[in-house]
């Protein structure tokens, strides 16, 4: 049996037994192999669009005997998929920008219908993800932070209800910060830096936002250094990003590793 990354591993625990799972750029296929290694899921489409992991994601799922469970389709996104052939759908390991593009794209192509979970892991751009999930009406039920090789990944669990608004505006409500900040600068926050992961801290979410603090830090660094009237104006505006994060980790609960 496959062992996961803790990374994939997050992922894996996310998808819910017994749904048919869709695994979008799947690489070598690993997480829906090990999905139906443990039997967890009944079957499974793994999507990539380049030839060498398609390949690489055929082999795995003939090695380990999963063939009869697992099709494996070379396509962009969400395109390898027919509507209504998916419960969960899957996508890790790339910007969220791309992400939300091959979201977009398969919602507007009815990729998505049938489809009761998404499982999410950018790379990057994750504010980028939850504004997309807030738009299109996705409940962000449960999301997750974890350090893996020196590396930060967060993990989102979005899923439809029928009351996804009404939950999503309890979830997006800052108030719990007990900051001096207007509902919309609290709502940006959240939506940066995490809902759940604000409610419940952990050591990586610290980690990640100190190194975030850092890069602005260098940053402003070299805006101050220019005389350009524009480069004035960005350095005020990362400054103050600057004064909001740093009052959001003050005002969090520290937590022991």
């Amino acid at each position: 049996m496959l062992k996961l990354s803790r990374r994939l591993q997050l992922i894996a625990d996310y998808v819910t037994a017994g749904s048919r799972v869709a695994d979008i750029g799947s690489d070598h296929a690993m997480l829906p192999v090990y999905l139906l290694q443990i039997d967890k899921c009944p079957s499974a489409i793994a999507g990539e669009l380049n030839r060498g992991p398609f390949e690489a994601a055929r082999k795995q799922g003939a090695d380990a005997g999963l063939t009869a469970r697992l099709t494996v389709r070379q396509g962009d996104g969400l395109n390898v998929l027919q509507p209504g052939e998916a419960d969960t759908v899957t996508i890790a390991g790339m910007g969220g920008s791309l992400m939300c593009d091959i979201l977009e794209a398969g919602h507007a192509a009815g990729k998505l219908d049938g489809v009761m979970e998404l499982v999410l892991q950018p790379n990057v751009g994750e504010e980028v993800v939850r504004g997309w999930l807030l738009k299109h009406n996705w409940y962000l039920k449960s999301e997750s932070i974890v350090e893996e090789d020196g590396k930060i990944y967060e993990v989102m669990h979005a899923v439809r209800a029928s009351d996804a608004k009404s939950r999503n505006l309890e979830l997006y409500d800052g108030h719990f910060l007990r900051l001096e900040l207007q509902d919309e600068n609290l709502f940006k926050v959240l939506k940066q830096m995490g809902p759940h992961l604000l409610r419940d801290p952990q050591p990586a979410l610290f980690k990640k936002w100190r190194h975030e603090m850092n890069k602005l830090d260098r940053i402003c660094e070299q805006l101050a250094a220019s005389e350009l009237a524009e480069s004035a104006l960005k350095l005020e505006q990362f400054q103050a990003e600057m004064n909001v994060i740093e009052e959001v980790l003050q005002c969090l609960p520290t937590v022991t590793p």
